[in-house]
Formats: structure tokens, sequence, C-alpha cells
């Protein structure tokens, strides 16, 4: 079975109907199925000829090294609540929230599903209108500041979501916007994100995704980058 097209939810529930741990990378996901398809074919030699071998032969030997196992795949399970990691994302911390945050981050997100899409005045009308931000519309004889029937909604007070929440990201992190690996210093990463800016090069790049890993900082728009050059 070509485990690779999977996705981890998917090996995972393979994993849980088969009694194996969950936790780990994908690899290592597809690496344990792989092993389980494996031991099944050969179960009646090796319970029929080596486990009489090993509790005759050294059975002391061989009991503290069966609890050690037994004790390090417990912790493993323990850990592999965390989310998962792959090879671009190497901090993907979860921040740490008190109860009032969380009700005010899934209370925002309820009312941005009930809210409208704000579009600029003559969208419809103009290609370049629609791929642009949303503007106040003005003018003395705009239907759409006049509010005419069969116009789009203007953005207004009403629409504001809950204060306790605003300015935060959607994952409950503050987000911090930086230009340089020293920017990094002091940040808290249990409650603050990095972000950084768009007009820094591959090279202060990589160093501010060196420096996050180091400290233990979530980068919110990490992307991969193609090492060439002298980089």
């Amino acid at each position: 079975m070509a485990y690779e097209n999977l996705t981890v939810n998917e090996l995972k529930e393979l994993l849980r109907e088969r009694g194996l741990p969950v936790s780990g990378k994908k690899a290592d996901l597809i690496a344990r199925l792989s092993e389980g398809e494996e031991v099944p074919e050969e179960p009646p030699e090796e319970t029929v000829q080596e486990e009489p071998q090993v509790e005759q032969v050294s059975p002391a030997d061989d009991s503290p090294d069966d609890e050690e196992d037994y004790e390090e795949e417990g912790d493993f399970e323990e850990e592999g609540d965390f989310e998962e990691w792959d090879e671009i994302h190497t901090a993907r911390q979860k921040p740490v929230l008190d109860e009032s945050t969380k009700s005010a981050l899934k209370m925002r997100s309820e009312q941005s599903k009930k809210q409208p899409k704000f579009r600029r005045q003559e969208w419809f009308r103009y290609g370049r209108l629609s791929k642009t931000g949303y503007r106040k519309p003005k003018g003395d004889d705009s239907s759409m500041r006049k509010n005419r029937k069969y116009r789009s909604p203007m953005a207004r007070v009403g629409y504001g979501k809950v204060a306790a929440a605003r300015g935060l990201h959607p994952s409950g992190f503050e987000e911090v916007l930086v230009h340089k690996s020293d920017h990094l210093d002091g940040l808290d990463p249990e409650r603050q994100a990095v972000r950084i800016g768009s007009s820094v090069g591959n090279r202060k790049r990589s160093r501010i995704h060196n420096r996050a890993d180091e400290l233990g900082l979530r980068v919110l728009n990490r992307r991969q980058i193609d090492k060439r050059g002298d980089l």
C-alpha cells in the first residue's frame, strides 16, 4: 500500500486501528505501518521458537530491557500529542492562553463566519478592482455610499469583533514583525510569534529561521529557502 500518498491524519487512523503509537513525523508513521505489515507474516515461528529461548537463557537480563522499552514508548506517546513537524516548519508551538482568551478567539471565529465579504466600489465592473482590498466609497453620486439596493456592504462599526481577541493571530499568538535576527531577542515564545517582513532577503531570512529555532519561537510565514551561491 502506498502510504506516501496518504495524509498524516489518515496514517494516524490506520495506526490507531492496529494499536500502534501515533506520534512522530510522517516518515516515522509510514515506517511504523510498513513494519506492522511485515510482522504478522512471521508470528507463529517467532512465538514458538524464540520466546521460550529468551525466557530460559537470560530472563534477568531481558526483563529490565523490556521494561525500559515499554517506558520509553509510553513517554513517546505522551509527547506525541503535539502538532506534527515537517521538513519546512521546525517550530510549530501553540500559545499558552487563558480561558477568557480562548473563548474570545472562539467568539471571533463565529463572528467572522457571519460577516460579509467587503469589496471595493464597482468591483464587478473592473477586474483590477476585484483583485484589490476594500476602500471606503466616496463621491456625491456613489450608489454604494448612499446604501442603495443591490450594492456591496460597507465596513461599519457594527462589524467589529470582540476586543479581547483584537490583533491576535487565529492561533492565539501576538504577531511581531521583524526584519533581522536581532529583533528576536526578548520575545516570549509562549505568547508571541514572529512574522518576517516581505522585503527581507533569503540571507537574513535564513538567519531569522535559525535564531527562532534556538529561542523556540514560531515563524508564522516561514518558507523553504533554496540555497544558492554562498548561502
